[in-house]
């Protein structure tokens, strides 16, 4: 038997932190997708680098051009006016090892702060747009900004689309799939998986990834 859930908000869910369902919809800890995590990184209009630890995206596109399309930017964020200001920005992919590093950057993002010193992390200029990159990062993407729409319309969130112009990866993750996947290679959210039966919360999950077969 299924359970079913619908578009208004089940009054018997519990959030795991008071404002969670005034920022996300439940059927994100309905559906618990897992998506790959990685750090959006641009320059404040003072000149710092900004890192935003991020997920909710996907990655496609076709003979003609590949994009990133970041489905839930929040419109408050210093990345978000960044990258309207700029056009562009740059994304950093890191193993689960830089994960405590990464959250740091959430705890210490005021404008001031130079996000790249509190994560330790080395900046580099992107080879193609204006953005720092991580040089930790195993794959960095630079991106223009394509596009930018508030789906819900609410002035909450907003899809960002950036049409991907280079992409730089470490040469010993540029074979094969040992170090792409795995403990070394692309870091995963799980969002918490809300109980269906009860409504209780959970926390997230942060996973890395293992190839079962090959098709």
């Amino acid at each position: 038997m299924k359970i079913d859930i619908e578009k208004e908000f089940p009054k018997y869910f519990k959030s795991s932190y008071p404002e969670e369902f005034e920022i996300f919809s439940h059927f994100e800890t309905t559906s618990a997708i897992p998506q790959v995590l990685f750090a959006i990184t641009t320059w404040k209009e003072n000149g710092k680098p900004n890192v935003c630890f991020h997920s909710w995206s996907c990655f496609h596109g076709d003979k003609t051009a590949f994009f990133a399309v970041m489905g839930c930017l929040h419109q408050k964020t210093h990345t978000f006016s960044n990258i309207k200001r700029e056009k562009c920005f740059a994304l950093n992919f890191l193993p689960i090892s830089y994960y405590n590093r990464l959250v740091n950057t959430i705890k210490h993002n005021n404008y001031e702060e130079d996000e790249f010193k509190v994560g330790e992390f080395t900046v580099e200029k992107a080879k193609t747009i204006n953005a720092p990159v991580i040089k930790e990062a195993f794959m960095n993407i630079e991106c223009n900004l394509k596009d930018i729409q508030d789906l819900s319309g609410s002035g909450i969130t907003s899809m960002v689309i950036g049409q991907v112009e280079h992409i730089s990866v470490e040469e010993e993750y540029a074979q094969g799939y040992e170090k792409r996947y795995g403990k070394d290679g692309f870091m995963m959210l799980v969002p918490a998986p809300q109980n269906l039966k009860t409504g209780d919360s959970a926390q997230s999950g942060i996973a890395t990834l293992n190839i079962e077969m090959l098709d």
